[in-house]
């Protein structure tokens, strides 16, 4: 039985879950649903003073005057198109595991009505069939983002597939970094974090990481980034290294994805043979990876050394072909 003192968080459930523009309750169906699920009676004049207190507390409900019909909650934390696309973008993401993924679609889910959630139908929104295997990532993201608030190190496995497709530690000894920042690149959760042992920034994907624990040692001060994803961005599928400038020479029919993977602010110059060159600065390996990615459609222009060491190595694969 709920206290009087709990009839309008109650009520505020049984609005939550069984109303909306479509489905209105009148004053007597909210009784009876008090009674049914709670085991709580009430006269009208309580159920109508507790809306009120609802109302007083930031929420927004239709009432017979307004509709001409009873109640509906008219706003809730998130529209139906917004749970939809959260819902739908869960369901699609290879980095979160299909149990951390059911279990955030029903929490999201709850915030609609009954008649609303219906609406996700996981059998229509094509899950992603690579789902990572790790439930780790939740724990992960919420241990790296402390690490950064409290300027402390942090240790853990990596992982990696073995051959039974079981993910394993890829080394004995564990890894321990300063994590720096949390950016979400080519579909994914990266770590970039800094290491003594290396000059320049270091990559990890979150849903690999395992075993993860906050160590009480502070992190050295270093110039912060302006815009952590201006860098992911020009790491190109987050590989590290010194960063060079690189010039492709791009057929047209790719534009759409250069500037989905660049950005609108990369430099493009078009050209009359319907191809165009783009200028950039990234890695080496995320420059001859972008180029093994687009073979037929990419060819680098520079830099000469870059150009002749991506030459060799595609000769290097021809002539494992003619073998």
């Amino acid at each position: 039985m709920a206290e009087k003192k709990h009839i309008a968080f109650a009520i505020l459930d049984i609005l939550t879950t069984y109303t909306d523009e479509d489905h209105i309750l009148t004053a007597r169906e909210i009784m009876d649903l008090l009674k049914a699920k709670y085991n709580t009676e009430i006269e009208r004049r309580t159920l109508y003073s507790n809306i009120d207190v609802l109302e007083q507390a930031g929420y927004v409900i239709s009432k017979f005057d307004d509709n001409g019909k009873g109640y509906y909650l008219q706003e809730k934390q998130f529209d139906k198109a917004e749970i939809l696309l959260l819902c739908n973008a869960i369901h699609a993401s290879h980095f979160i595991s299909k149990k951390q993924s059911n279990k955030l679609i029903k929490k999201l889910l709850k915030t609609q009505s009954k008649y609303e959630a219906k609406e996700f139908m996981g059998d229509i929104y094509l899950p992603s069939s690579i789902k990572t295997s790790n439930e780790e990532l939740l724990y992960n993201i919420q241990l790296v983002s402390e690490a950064i608030r409290d300027k402390k190190m942090i240790q853990f496995d990596y992982m990696k597939y073995d051959e039974k497709k079981k993910l394993v530690s890829r080394r004995d000894e564990p890894y321990i970094v300063e994590p720096r920042y949390i950016v979400y690149a080519d579909s994914r959760a990266y770590l970039i974090a800094t290491n003594p042992k290396y000059t320049d920034f270091v990559h990890y994907r979150m849903d690999r990481m395992s075993k993860g624990i906050l160590i009480e040692q502070q992190m050295k001060k270093l110039p912060k980034i302006e815009d952590p994803y201006e860098y992911a961005k020009n790491k190109l599928f987050m590989y590290a290294g010194e960063m060079i400038p690189v010039t492709y020479l791009c057929e047209e029919k790719i534009l759409d994805q250069m500037i989905d993977l660049f950005g609108r602010d990369v430099f493009i110059s078009k050209r009359e043979d319907s191809k165009f060159v783009l200028s950039t600065r990234t890695s080496r390996t995320g420059a001859k990876f972008l180029a093994r990615q687009y073979l037929t459609s990419i060819e680098i222009l520079q830099p000469e050394d870059l150009r002749e060491e991506f030459t060799a190595e595609l000769q290097s694969v021809l002539d494992n072909y003619k073998k």
